[in-house]
């Protein structure tokens, strides 16, 4: 049971952020058609951008899908799944003395 709960939880910590990210895009999305609509409007004379809206619906979006590629690129490089760029670096053996070019005393 401690398994099923676990994994229920996992899936909700993606879960959130996904629809985070869609509102987002939605937010973003209604700002531009909401603009564009009032550009075709006769009757207005100067059209006005919903700015406060776009930009809170681009952090949204960011903070969504920043949180969920960082989440399956550290799953991939746990799995070793990722380019040999993206694996943890590590340290080079110390150089061993016999390779100096066959220099004796």
């Amino acid at each position: 049971m401690k398994l099923v709960i676990s994994r229920l939880i996992a899936i909700l910590m993606l879960v959130i952020p996904g629809l985070a990210a869609a509102y987002g895009f939605l937010l973003m999305k209604d700002a531009l058609f909401d603009y564009f609509a009032q550009i075709g409007n006769v009757e207005l004379q100067t059209p006005d951008f919903a700015w406060l809206r776009f930009i809170f619906g681009f952090i949204l979006f960011l903070v969504g899908v920043g949180f969920i590629g960082g989440w399956i690129f550290f799953r991939d490089r746990k799995h070793n799944y990722v380019a040999s760029r993206f694996r943890p670096k590590r340290p080079r053996p110390p150089a061993s003395r016999e390779s100096d070019g066959g220099a004796a005393d």
